[in-house]
């Protein structure tokens, strides 16, 4: 990702207590970009409101490693922490495929499409 590249979160339209908060995603969740969707993940966790879900938009990402995944997984894990439930959106065969090979892949709830 570079830096024109990089996650930026952006709250869906509406501010009430459940309405989704989205974390756009383009590029590759790798080794070298890990940091970055790091902080992107927890700065959309602190800034969404108690019991919110937050939904990774993976649309345009289509590469995840071994750091993406880790990144993802411990994201995960706060949201939990925090009381929010992290969706991912669209994601692609390879991170499916990865999610499966690792025993991840019930670990978040997966839609196809990005919901709105």
């Amino acid at each position: 990702m570079a830096a024109e590249d990089a996650p930026v979160p952006e709250a869906a339209a509406g501010t009430e207590h459940r309405e989704p908060h989205v974390v756009r995603v383009s590029g590759d969740m790798d080794l070298d970009h890990a940091g970055e969707l790091r902080e992107t993940l927890a700065a959309a966790l602190a800034g969404a409101p108690e019991g919110a879900e937050i939904t990774v938009d993976l649309r345009n990402s289509s590469f995840c490693d071994s750091a993406g995944l880790n990144t993802l997984l411990d994201a995960r894990r706060q949201a939990v922490q925090a009381g929010h439930v992290l969706r991912l959106a669209a994601p692609s065969h390879q991170l499916l495929r990865l999610l499966e090979l690792t025993g991840s892949s019930g670990s978040f709830p997966l839609d196809a499409t990005v919901p709105g």
